[in-house]
């Protein structure tokens, strides 16, 4: 996995929607189930939410944390 994915996910913030503004990685999975379902939406966003939706469904979070706390 490249690298920068993951520090896109801990300095992005989401552009649109209920959670506006949010990081990325602070988008509740429960929005990235339904967005699963939904199909991610194209380009960069919808292959870093589907990046953070794999993440999260094989329990890596703290690949995240250790990123947020250097790049946060």
């Amino acid at each position: 996995m490249d690298q920068q994915i993951l520090i896109d996910l801990v300095t992005k913030r989401m552009p649109y929607g209920k959670y506006k503004g949010r990081l990325l990685c602070d988008v509740p999975e429960h929005y990235l189930v339904w967005m699963y379902g939904q199909g991610f939406p194209e380009g960069k966003l919808g292959m870093w939410l589907h990046t953070l939706y794999e993440i999260r469904l094989n329990g890596l979070e703290g690949i995240l944390s250790e990123l947020k706390k250097r790049y946060g």
